[in-house]
């Protein structure tokens, strides 16, 4: 259960204000169909997460055990420091948009999680849990936890969010995770 619970609380909370995030926002300007839209999110996270903890997974077969958490450790302060980082909007149009909502979405997610903040997480929590299942599960829950509200409450909700407190609430559970990890091991 910690692997469920960390990942979906990291992933959650780190998305807030991610480049998906603002990409949920606007596939929902411009695709009516949300559950489509909500749909190419899972199956898309799904994808990308189950790679990303199954790499994760793989690599830390191969690092000697003493080194693995410094390695992991550091790994979660980069993050953090990485999330303190703003991500730039897009709003260019898509071409994937005159095959619908579901396909656009699942296309766009999946490209946008490649090398993002949540993708490396997802590397590193299943580094850290052995449970490589739960990871996959807690990481695709927070993704949809921190994006499915933005497809349904759109604008408003986005105008609500004070983004810089997520931030720095996002940092502070990397570097958490980064302590925790460094006396846990």
């Amino acid at each position: 259960m910690e692997a469920l619970i960390n990942s979906t609380l990291a992933v959650a909370i780190a998305e807030i204000g991610d480049k998906t995030q603002l990409l949920s926002l606007f596939l929902a300007a411009r695709f009516s169909q949300r559950y489509a839209i909500c749909f190419g999110i899972l199956v898309a996270t799904l994808l990308n997460h189950a790679a990303s903890a199954w790499l994760g997974a793989w690599i830390m077969q191969y690092v000697p055990d003493n080194w693995g958490r410094w390695l992991i450790s550091f790994s979660f302060f980069a993050v953090a420091l990485w999330l303190l980082v703003p991500d730039k909007d897009d709003d260019s149009p898509s071409s994937l948009e005159k095959y619908g909502a579901f396909v656009a979405t699942t296309i766009l997610f999946f490209l946008a999680e490649i090398g993002d903040k949540t993708q490396i997480a997802t590397v590193l929590l299943a580094a850290k849990y052995p449970e490589t299942f739960w990871v996959i599960m807690g990481t695709t829950i927070g993704m949809l936890a921190a994006n499915v509200p933005v497809v349904f409450a759109g604008k408003w909700l986005m105008d609500k969010m004070p983004l810089n407190y997520a931030r720095i609430f996002a940092f502070l559970l990397f570097v958490g995770l980064g302590i925790a990890t460094l006396f846990s091991w």
